[in-house]
């Protein structure tokens, strides 16, 4: 009986069963690792090994006339703990949004952070994962994280805050809200960061924003431009008016 690290797994329970189910013998391994277990006699057998901290296994064995030599490989199983907090400030972020999945994508576990900003997973096989966390008025993240053997593996997630923005395309001489104008938000290197579509009341609203200087170009009518600087807080009512050079 060997974990992942090739050292021996003490005391670890095995059990023989039948391959219709029936209990046929147990056994606990020795300090260090080793084990026996008597069968009744030659045939297919199943052999069940559990142990505190590692994932349990269960293996078909055939059994001949002599003894068999069979070793088994126990993965550790631990959990994963941390602390969700605002990068600006270092305050705790309660309510986010916290999910773990493996090298596959598949979805380990999941919650929510709480009023300390804490979260906690049982019960996770050792290896590779990746933790992603959202929360409302920040932007998303993800981070690898490598938890290796049984135990508990710690981990601070930090938040940027997401800036929103949000205002009312306007046209014409009356500023009445254009409806279906296209609404791009452009970086200071030129790249298009994100694009939206006003509404029926002509609103457009832009979320998950990082810091920095942005160009709002609106169009529907000849484009316009606008200058925009965003920091944590976001613009709120940050309207554009488009209009024709005779308007």
């Amino acid at each position: 009986m060997r974990n992942a690290a090739g050292t021996g797994v003490p005391r670890a329970a095995l059990t023989l069963i039948s391959l219709s189910g029936q209990q046929l013998g147990r056994s606990v391994a020795y300090p260090d690792g080793s084990y026996a277990l008597d069968a009744p006699g030659p045939g297919s057998y199943v052999l069940i090994a559990a142990a505190e901290g590692h994932q349990p296994q269960a293996s078909t064995v055939t059994v001949g006339d002599g003894s068999l030599s069979h070793d088994l490989l126990l993965s550790g199983t631990g959990g994963l703990a941390g602390r969700v907090c605002n990068a600006a400030d270092g305050q705790p972020v309660a309510g986010a949004t916290v999910v773990v999945t493996d090298a596959r994508g598949e979805v380990l576990a999941s919650g929510q952070s709480r009023e300390r900003g804490d979260f906690r997973f049982d019960d996770l096989i050792a290896g590779s994962f990746t933790v992603a966390v959202n929360a409302p008025g920040y932007r998303p993240t993800a981070r690898p994280v490598e938890a290796e053997g049984p135990g508990l593996t710690r981990i601070e997630i930090e938040l940027s805050a997401g800036a929103r923005v949000h205002g009312v395309v306007r046209a014409g001489a009356d500023r009445r809200p254009l409806p279906q104008a296209r609404v791009t938000l452009v970086d200071a290197a030129g790249n298009v960061i994100a694009t939206a579509t006003t509404d029926e009341d002509g609103g457009y609203v832009f979320t998950d924003v990082a810091a920095g200087e942005y160009s709002l170009v609106a169009s529907g009518y000849p484009p316009a431009t606008s200058g925009l600087r965003l920091d944590g807080g976001g613009a709120d009512d940050f309207d554009v008016e488009l209009r024709h050079p005779d308007e």
